[in-house]
């Protein structure tokens, strides 16, 4: 960026010949203003604040000299740089300039290239205070950032430190927090537009916090309105849906008392958690007439896990759908919410680890728990997470089962031949096998072509059939035998299978 000149001459056409003569733009300056007097110079030094004034000396209403001398009794560290004009007659007279500091001298008439000689002197010298300055600003803005960032987290200050803190805090009425948290691969970029912005701004200042997390720590007037900071605007503009979350908390009329705006926008930007729009800044103000509950509703997340136990996919989907529509309108704190998900979570991968293998592949998907926890997150997010995982654990334990199953269907098979004659159910069958009812009812079907009840039915009217062609026992004691403690369900089963009943099937028999 170039420098500011202003050139003050009480001759119109040495000002027009200074404006065109020079290259003002290749020497790194740009003119900003021009003058015909030093009273009229001193209201644009004071409206234009330039870095180089190039000034006549010989001038109506006030010289030259006079002009920097009362510049400099009432601004002496102003910052700027001043060089004079004068004729040859009138340089003994100009001499006096040194003992205001001022070491550069153009004699008229202005030759163009000795002019340029010393424009490229003073561009040196005004680059090299800038870069001075440059320093001891950043040193001093780090300093601030500092004594504000221990007010904030409510570390011990020094009695000097809280002063100088006190004179930080004296230049606004109030001062408030904005917390602002990006997810990782975001994150860098939102953290240099802040800086770069703040930069910028008046009383603006950048807290690093925890990975992810930035504070932005602004002054302002009440009596002015509460008006956003410009650079939460600008950020709010340039990452426009993407996922960058914003509190900002409760102001307070000192930076000593920064620490409680600091917990009232961490409060606020909780409530991120709940709110998907990521075009938007959540102040505590609105936050705190929507409190978190705290409670536990462990029986809502219960559901989700016996619908895995249970391997069935249609109860799990409207377990964990009901969950988070539950927690939503219960607006249970995030925190709560986030630890009963992993709960979930890991018990779900115990179950899978119980079948050989295959946790590590459900859970080292992209969003993972790891990269839930990044602060950034909604509910749903943690949900969908829940909602995949889940998923793929049911469809991993019933391939599982299956193929374990494949292993024991023969087995079953042959308890099922010894012990049909017993009051034998399926849900027993189930405990004895640790499989699930439903599935293994489906395993017999396939393997046998006929439900576990038919079969049960079918082995005991076999049987009977060949007890009755030994025509040794009575129809009850047959009956009972095979299993049926009621003659008349033995009856409808046989008479079922053969057409007839018992008493005539022996008939034909003898």
């Amino acid at each position: 960026m170039p420098f500011k000149v202003l050139l003050i001459d009480d001759e119109p056409g040495a000002l027009e010949g200074l404006a065109l003569w020079i290259d003002w733009e290749r020497l790194g300056f740009s003119v900003c203003g021009t003058a015909g007097n030093g009273v009229e110079g001193l209201k644009m030094i004071h409206g234009l604040a330039p870095d180089l004034v190039i000034t006549d000396v010989k001038m109506p209403l006030m010289d030259g000299l006079h002009m920097i001398e009362t510049w400099q009794q009432h601004h002496h560290d102003s910052g700027v740089k001043f060089a004079i004009m004068s004729g040859y007659s009138e340089f003994e007279y100009a001499r006096k300039a040194l003992r205001h500091g001022i070491h550069h001298y153009m004699l008229k008439p202005i030759i163009a290239e000795e002019a340029e000689e010393e424009l490229g002197k003073i561009h040196a010298e005004l680059m090299q205070e800038h870069r001075r300055l440059s320093l001891s600003v950043i040193a001093k803005r780090e300093e601030d950032v500092s004594l504000i960032k221990q007010s904030l987290l409510e570390m011990p200050l020094r009695a000097s430190s809280l002063s100088k803190l006190q004179v930080i805090s004296s230049a606004h009425q109030e001062w408030n927090v904005c917390l602002i948290q990006a997810e990782s691969a975001l994150f860098p970029d939102v953290r240099e537009t802040v800086a770069r912005l703040s930069a910028q701004a008046n009383s603006e200042y950048v807290i690093d916090l925890e990975p992810n997390r930035l504070g932005l720590v602004y002054g302002y007037s009440p009596d002015k309105g509460i008006v956003p900071s410009g650079t939460i605007r600008e950020l709010l503009r340039r990452f426009e849906g993407q996922r960058v979350l914003m509190g900002e908390g409760e102001g307070r009329p000192s930076l000593m008392l920064i620490h409680h705006s600091y917990g009232t926008a961490k409060e606020a930007v909780e409530h991120t958690f709940y709110d998907t729009d990521n075009g938007r800044v959540i102040s505590y103000l609105e936050a705190r007439d929507r409190p978190f509950r705290y409670h536990y509703p462990t029986s809502l997340l219960d559901e989700v896990i016996r619908s895995v136990e249970l391997l069935s996919k249609d109860d799990f989907r409207e377990a964990t759908i009901l969950a988070a529509s539950r927690l939503r309108e219960q607006r249970i704190a995030p925190v709560i919410v986030k630890k009963m998900v992993i709960h979930v979570l890991y018990k779900i991968r115990s179950l899978v680890k119980e079948t050989g293998g295959g946790e590590d592949h459900i859970l080292s998907a992209k969003n993972n728990i790891t990269e839930l926890t990044n602060g950034t997150t909604h509910l749903d997010d943690w949900f969908r997470e829940l909602m995949r995982c889940g998923e793929a654990s049911i469809e991993l334990l019933l391939k599982e089962q299956a193929r374990q199953a494949q292993g024991v269907i023969q087995e079953i098979n042959d308890y099922i031949r010894l012990h049909y004659r017993e009051n034998l159910t399926i849900k027993r069958l189930a405990e004895l096998f640790y499989l699930h009812p439903v599935y293994l009812g489906q395993l017999l079907m396939r393997k046998n072509g006929i439900g576990f009840n038919e079969l049960i039915h079918n082995l005991r009217i076999e049987e009977a059939v060949a007890l009755l062609k030994q025509n040794k026992l009575k129809n009850s004691e047959i009956a009972e035998r095979v299993g049926y403690s009621h003659y008349n369900q033995f009856l409808k089963h046989f008479e079922k299978r053969w057409g007839m009943a018992p008493n005539e099937f022996k008939n034909r028999m003898f």
